[in-house]
């Protein structure tokens, strides 16, 4: 078991919530080490624009060790936790062929959410998601030879179907997706190709809601609505997706049960989230409850109950409803490191944690986005300028803001996209693993784990 002299803080993942709970304890007088299950931070909201070729993933992902290298005491370290021990103190997990166990005087647990297919996994094979790296590029892979295989198409049927998109999805994931598959059609691919008219491709959003980004203010719903449908998008609500195939997906209308086929060879699903299992994990050994999603029902500090060292922050915690967006994250890792930090010191607590909502965004296109702050509603071109700084604000990394910036100007004020690259290797990597989750039978709690990522990176 690894040990260290100081108080030992080990942080479980490095998205938001575990990168700036690490940079929060730069001079905290602590030891950390964070252990996440890849090598990168990931800026998720922009991972649309890496499936639509606007920007690369490392201008979204940068190394975590680069992030952090100016920062002396933190240790990065590549791997899937298989344990906690919460009696012991202990975290183990797995990584690059050896198993490491880690003990901790404080422990933050910020593994975040994956996409949540609501119990039908199958329909990962045709409708990648929107949570990782590799679900970017295998979207990518499908969009763009999407117009490929319409262009050889042998049939208006095949060139029909190649050249509809759905969306599964509502949010602000999916009206980005929507809005971007709709640029890619009218503005960026129009004129390359010589069989096919890139414009009449069919752009889908589907959702068993009754108004598009149902979080925002009812007034920026329809006008988000009304702006898709500008785009050519087809929006359609009150409708409950039953099926997906290889040649398209099955809708229940929530209104009059009626079902209808949509052909499609690509579906984006952008529908739902749920808790990582590790959340449940740690909440069955501490006895506290989870909700529908998996996350931990926290105390006020973000702590466990009964366990004051261990802290549950950003998507994977439940406490006084808050979403799963990235300030939660921010703060919520900011805080527990902030409790952390006092208790070392011997100083007074910071107390409950108290979110500060800086508001929601969604861009909708070039030009056009909404944003909500407040009682401020702001739409269109405003709207989009605010988006635009807000995003790059967060970006981290000088490097990564410039080279976003200009990948921006290329792809809104021109119509060029610089990440059209496509590789099969997520869609092989995708097929292999689902076998492997096919095949598997029983298993212990850190097969389970495993067996969950292995589907998630599918």
């Amino acid at each position: 078991m690894t040990t260290t002299a100081r108080h030992h803080v080990v942080i479980v993942g490095s998205g938001f919530g575990g990168l700036f709970a690490a940079k929060r304890l730069a001079r905290a007088d602590v030891d950390v080490t964070l252990v996440s299950r890849t090598v990168h931070h990931l800026f998720q909201p922009l991972l649309y624009q890496v499936a639509t070729g606007i920007l690369s993933e490392g201008e979204i992902a940068p190394a975590t060790r680069e992030v952090l290298k100016r920062q002396g005491n933190v240790r990065v370290l590549l791997g899937d936790v298989l344990d906690v021990d919460l009696d012991a103190r202990s975290v183990t997990f797995a990584g690059e062929g050896t198993t490491t166990t880690l003990s901790y005087d404080s422990l933050v647990v910020a593994a975040g959410a994956g996409q949540s297919y609501f119990g039908n996994e199958h329909f990962a094979e045709h409708a990648p998601g929107m949570k990782t790296v590799d679900d970017a590029l295998e979207l990518r892979a499908r969009i763009f030879t999407a117009f490929e295989r319409a262009e050889l198409a042998a049939t208006p049927e095949a060139r029909d179907r190649a050249l509809t998109f759905v969306v599964v999805g509502a949010g602000p994931t999916g009206v980005e997706m929507a809005g971007q598959i709709a640029e890619l059609a009218n503005r960026t691919l129009a004129g390359e190709y010589r069989s096919i008219a890139t414009s009449t491709a069919r752009i889908v959003l589907l959702d068993a809601a009754d108004r598009v980004l149902p979080m925002f203010d009812e007034r920026l719903s329809r006008d988000t609505a009304d702006r898709l449908r500008r785009l050519g998008v087809d929006v359609r609500l009150g409708g409950l997706v039953t099926d997906i195939d290889a040649s398209g997906l099955t809708v229940r209308s929530t209104r009059d049960g009626g079902e209808r086929r949509i052909d499609a060879e690509t579906v984006v699903w952008a529908a739902g989230v749920e808790a990582n299992p590790l959340g449940r994990m740690i909440a069955e050994r501490a006895g506290a409850d989870t909700d529908r999603a998996g996350r931990v029902r926290v105390e006020p500090d973000t702590s466990v109950p009964g366990h004051p060292e261990v802290f549950v922050v950003g998507d994977l915690m439940a406490l006084d409803g808050l979403p799963g967006v990235a300030q939660v994250a921010i703060q919520s890792g900011r805080h527990a490191a902030a409790t952390i930090a006092a208790r070392v010191a011997g100083r007074p607590e910071p107390g409950p944690f108290r979110y500060w909502d800086k508001g929601s965004m969604a861009t909708i296109s070039r030009f056009a986005a909404v944003a909500e702050v407040g009682r401020i509603r702001l739409t269109g071109f405003v709207a989009w300028v605010a988006w635009l700084f807000v995003h790059l604000l967060y970006l981290i990394g000088f490097k990564n803001r410039v080279t976003t910036l200009l990948h921006w100007a290329i792809s809104f004020v021109g119509r060029g996209r610089t990440q059209r690259a496509v590789t099969r290797q997520q869609i092989v990597a995708r097929t292999v693993l689902q076998r492997v989750e096919k095949e598997r039978v029983g298993g212990t709690a850190a097969d389970a784990h495993v067996s969950e990522e292995a589907r998630r990176r599918a």
